[in-house]
């Protein structure tokens, strides 16, 4: 059998920015295995499968080429887009999908081009205890270029990272993390990825700047522009930034240093003792692929 899939780039209206993203539709008769071999062969951070649902409009499984996630907002802001292209959303406003993460809603705005909003799960924190010497010695990067004011903590809105607070954006240019040595200085979460932040930036726009340092777990090493930690950082803009808000939208860059730049629009609501958290994205089409023929390009 022939699967034909599909690149498509999240987080940029501009093909080879943001983050690409392999994208199957009419996943329902793969079975799982083969998901995460095709997910492997391809080698994109994530693969989003998309299949029929019984409680949601679509159901989606995302496969790094080492493990499956719960959820991915890079591979789901590509999935949405890919189907607007095949015309299955029907011009639907709001859909929901079916994920290992929940059932979550997708709001859908048609301008120039199409924004898709996700809303992932509250926003969890927890403390982090691990060796601060350690965890700097593993981004490449000395203890003291740590912010001294704010917490690294582990946060998740569907998968956890570690959130780890820098002083200047200096010091992203020279990261060259040891992802092997993660687990065991993650040992509360040794599946966590690691997420440097800080509150300078490239863009004069951005609110934040990222990057995001992959668990040897998933297969691959740095994810260009991720969704769902772009999603923590926006709790922990409000949580503990400018602690307090109630309500907030920020923009988020990241990918500057390994020339995949892209931006994702994030909002923060409380809800009563929650906060409820909103990722924006668009999504642009690489390249149609046969798995016979991995360099077909789109037509038209």
């Amino acid at each position: 059998m022939t699967i034909l899939l599909y690149q498509y780039d999240a987080f940029t209206k501009e093909i080879n920015k943001g983050n690409p993203a392999g994208i199957v539709l009419n996943a329902d008769t793969i079975p799982e295995t083969d998901m995460q071999n095709l997910a492997y062969k391809l080698g994109y951070n994530e693969t989003t499968f998309v299949g029929h649902s019984s409680i949601a409009d679509f159901k989606l499984r995302y496969f790094t080429p080492g493990q499956e996630m719960d959820l991915c907002g890079h591979g789901t802001i590509a999935a949405v887009q890919a189907l607007e292209d095949k015309d299955l959303l029907n011009q639907k406003e709001k859909i929901t999908i079916e994920t290992r993460a929940g059932v979550l809603p997708i709001w859908l705005a048609r301008r120039e081009t199409l924004y898709i909003t996700m809303q992932q799960n509250t926003a969890e924190f927890i403390e982090f205890t691990g060796d601060r010497s350690r965890l700097s010695q593993a981004l490449g990067i000395e203890a003291d270029e740590l912010s001294d004011d704010l917490p690294i903590v582990f946060g998740s809105t569907g998968n956890w990272t570690l959130i780890v607070p820098v002083k200047s954006l200096e010091s992203f240019l020279r990261m060259k993390p040891d992802n092997e040595r993660f687990p065991s200085i993650l040992t509360q979460m040794p599946k966590a990825s690691i997420h440097p932040i800080c509150s300078q930036t490239f863009n004069p726009n951005a609110d934040l700047h990222g990057r995001h340092f992959s668990s040897p777990y998933s297969g691959t090493e740095e994810d260009p522009v991720t969704g769902t930690a772009s999603g923590v950082m926006g709790a922990y803009y409000a949580t503990y930034i400018h602690e307090g808000l109630t309500e907030c939208s920020i923009s988020v860059e990241q990918g500057n240093e390994i020339g995949k730049s892209g931006m994702v629009g994030v909002t923060i609501k409380q809800n009563g003792p929650i906060q409820d958290v909103f990722i924006c994205g668009t999504a642009v089409l690489v390249k149609e692929i046969g798995e016979n023929a991995p360099n077909k390009e789109p037509q038209g």
